[in-house]
């Protein structure tokens, strides 16, 4: 078997994540691509689909929410994304294990215990039908039928038992957090029933957009075990390649490989971005050491920028100032490279401002 430095792994994730220059895609065709984009706080996906894409606008992604092409829901590793609408019906039923085991946690078990579910789910169906409420609305009404419970949690549960979407305003862009969430049927909201799980097609997706990678890269990067047994089901259409430490990565036969000495630009990456979270062992974008730096403030979630390639340090947007945080040196190439890019940013969140930049350090 063929093995991969980490160099070219990195650049494989980088062409495949189109990071590695931008691409004329549409917002529609890099969501779809990169299965689901995961967008908990309403302005990160747009930075995440800015910095991929050639002349992306913010209504570009706000239209397609409004048009129920792209929907907002709780998917992948149990957190919202973005998907694309059609592929929500077969991802969703195939992540639902994740999506369970919420319920054994003591934040729900404390508070629906002794509660029936199916009725629950029932009462929640029925509730919603032909409408879009607002969690705290939805629910006051669940709490009538199901008393002395914390009504918040009777709707998050339901959220976690029936397949629910998000109002498009819920992700439109100008709010870095989302605290008034409306939901509704998502087999209403698409105009389709959902579908059966397919764990052979998110495999397939996945590593379209993430390759070659592990299962448990896989596994970690869904929130859901047993893929394994599918990977084996599946070995007759799957290429085989190790790493450094080789381990067995599996990628499509079709899908490319990047030269390890492919020349890549500097890239602001927003909170929770694909490429951050999208393996296991996240060597092949940040190290392990820098990992460890924001651990406590859950890695995925601190916006990071990329220099070469790898994670070189974090950035924040303090309204109209881009603040770059480096954690190793930077040349005064690389340090121009991320002004530029900078100034690039600052047009896109806040072109009315007269926006500043500051390097830590610089």
């Amino acid at each position: 078997m063929t093995e991969l430095s980490l160099r070219e792994l990195n650049r494989t994730l980088l062409l495949r994540q189109k990071l590695a220059e931008r691409v004329d895609l549409t917002p529609f065709e890099l969501v779809k691509h990169l299965v689901a984009v995961q967008g908990q706080e309403p302005n990160w996906p747009y930075i995440g689909l800015w910095t991929r894409l050639a002349g992306f606008r913010h209504d570009d992604l706000a239209a397609l929410l409004r048009d129920r092409k792209l929907l907002r829901s709780t998917m992948i590793r149990r957190t919202v994304h973005l998907a694309d609408s059609a592929d929500f019906r077969w991802l969703r039923p195939t992540v639902q294990p994740v999506v369970d085991a919420a319920l054994k946690a003591a934040y729900y078990r404390d508070e629906i215990e002794g509660i029936d579910l199916a009725a629950l789910a029932a009462a929640g169906r029925a509730l919603l039908a032909g409408k879009q409420l607002s969690r705290g609305d939805f629910g006051a009404l669940l709490a009538e039928r199901f008393p002395d419970r914390h009504v918040r949690r009777l709707a998050e549960t339901v959220e976690l038992l029936v397949p629910l979407v998000h109002g498009a305003d819920n992700g439109a862009w100008g709010r870095w957090r989302n605290r008034y969430v409306t939901v509704s049927l998502a087999e209403e909201w698409i105009g389709a029933p959902m579908a059966a799980p397919d764990p052979a097609e998110l495999i397939r997706r996945y590593l379209a957009a993430f390759g070659p990678a592990t299962v448990a890269d896989m596994q970690a990067w869904a929130g859901i075990t047993r893929l394994a047994e599918v990977v084996d089901e599946m070995r007759s259409e799957l290429v085989v390649f190790t790493d450094d430490r080789h381990r067995v990565l599996f990628d499509l036969p079709d899908a490319p490989l990047a030269d390890p000495d492919l020349d890549v630009p500097v890239r602001f990456l927003p909170a929770f971005d694909n490429a951050l979270l999208g393996h296991k062992d996240r060597r092949r974008v940040i190290s392990e050491e820098d990992r460890q730096r924001t651990a406590k403030e859950a890695s995925g979630g601190v916006p990071m920028y990329l220099v070469d390639g790898f994670v070189h340090g974090r950035w924040a947007l303090e309204d109209d100032t881009v603040r770059i945080t480096p954690w190793h040196p930077l040349s005064a190439a690389d340090e121009a490279a991320l002004r530029a890019e900078a100034v690039r940013l600052l047009a896109f969140t806040a072109p009315e401002k007269d926006g500043k930049i500051f390097v830590e350090g610089g």
